[in-house]
């Protein structure tokens, strides 16, 4: 700056000079003075032109020196206008494939050897400040269904959250779980005899959950929800009035920084297809146990999972009373494989004099974060006296933004 303020200073003193030599010039002068006067000009004209670049390569400069960089890259696209619109509105899609397979034998409960088990296709987006919006179709080889489809509140008075729609109910854990959130590649034996199998309680209604500070650092949970009273394989509403109720009630601690245990109750009643003078009640306990460091848990995790569910049928003839659990656990070896085992035993909600049972053992490659390849060798040992081996391998892979499931 210094060095500006100098050269805005000589520029006039330079300017006068070459004008006092130009009037001096118009006296009469000697040939050799005329031409060394004339050779001074041009001269003083070219250093000011020289001063003249420099002022402005001054004025052009940056404050501080230039340093020799790499190439910007190119710059990413920035919408604007309609297109930012469109992209705000739209909700974000995911598509999630469930491809099984299966060797061996199962003559009580058959599957195909090659199936596209199911095609989940999501969408979800936030519908205003007050509410956002869930919708899963699933794709399947028997044709196409809704999954869930609901509404939630989330900015209701006194900590309230509110929930219309078509959706799973709060009923245990396993129930709650879409079929690519399982770590098994099916659904233990005790969802498939009391608790209305793969679909589970799944039906269209409303539901209302609050949760609240417990005693001992508990983290406590209620939830209410009722429903039209449809759910193959378990309720069944031969009028309006014949609704289905399901409450269930969570409390979750952590034990250290790593672990934490999540323990819940579960109640559900509904007719079932006998008609509306014959009711179904369900009793559940939930208990869930997961270790997972902080630092290391893309490495290492373990968890622990088992429900025990009570049935209650009633039919002309009495009551029909079954009991059924599974015991499930899965530890990550490294960042890849994941092992795991499950056993299962249970009665039937329709003859409570028989009881089936059964093993299995997993095995999980993870290639990325978006895909599974699976293994599971599951024993079984039914009622009938008949035993079934099967070697089961599943591929799940998802595409697009599919947001997270409950804790």
């Amino acid at each position: 700056m210094l060095r500006l303020a100098r050269l805005r200073f000589r520029a006039p003193v330079v300017f006068l000079l070459i004008a006092g030599l130009w009037a001096f010039g118009g006296c009469p002068l000697r040939a050799q003075e005329s031409g060394q006067m004339a050779a001074q000009i041009k001269a003083l004209e070219a250093r000011l032109r020289v001063l003249e670049a420099e002022v402005q390569a001054l004025k052009g400069a940056p404050a501080a020196p230039a340093v020799a960089t790499a190439p910007a890259p190119a710059p990413l696209p920035v919408y604007g206008g309609s297109a930012a619109m469109s992209k705000v509105l739209n909700p974000d899609i995911s598509v999630i494939g469930d491809f099984l397979g299966s060797a061996g034998r199962n003559s009580v409960r058959p599957v195909p050897a090659l199936e596209m088990h199911e095609t989940e296709v999501g969408f979800q987006a936030i519908i205003d400040p007050y509410a956002r919006g869930d919708f899963f179709l699933t794709f399947g080889e028997q044709g196409v269904g809704l999954e869930e489809g609901y509404i939630t509140f989330t900015a209701l008075p006194a900590g309230l959250v509110a929930k219309a729609g078509k959706f799973r109910s709060a009923f245990g854990k396993v129930n709650t779980l879409h079929n690519h959130v399982l770590p098994w590649t099916d659904r233990p034996m005790m969802t498939d005899n009391l608790v209305g199998g793969e679909d589970g309680i799944n039906d269209a209604g409303a539901s209302l959950t609050r949760a609240f500070a417990g005693p001992r650092n508990l983290f406590l949970e209620a939830t209410g929800q009722i429903f039209r009273g449809d759910s193959e394989g378990l309720f069944k509403s031969s009028r309006k009035s014949d609704l289905a109720v399901v409450g269930h009630l969570r409390a979750y601690k952590d034990l250290s920084e790593s672990t934490n245990l999540d323990i819940g109750g579960s109640y559900a009643r509904g007719h079932n297809e006998l008609g509306s003078s014959f009711l179904t009640n369900l009793y559940g306990i939930d208990a869930t146990l997961r270790w997972k460091p902080l630092r290391r848990a893309i490495y290492h995790s373990f968890l622990a999972r088992s429900e025990f569910v009570w049935s209650n049928r009633e039919e002309a003839v009495g009551a029909q009373r079954a009991f059924g659990f599974y015991t499930s656990g899965e530890y990550r070896l490294n960042r890849r494989w994941t092992v795991g085992g499950r056993y299962d035993r249970t009665g039937r909600a329709d003859n409570a004099a028989f009881t089936d049972s059964g093993a299995s053992a997993l095995l999980t490659y993870w290639p990325s974060e978006f895909s599974q390849i699976r293994w599971q060798y599951r024993f079984a040992r039914y009622a009938e006296k008949t035993d079934a081996n099967e070697l089961r391998l599943q591929f799940l892979f998802s595409l697009g933004a599919h947001g997270a499931h409950p804790f």
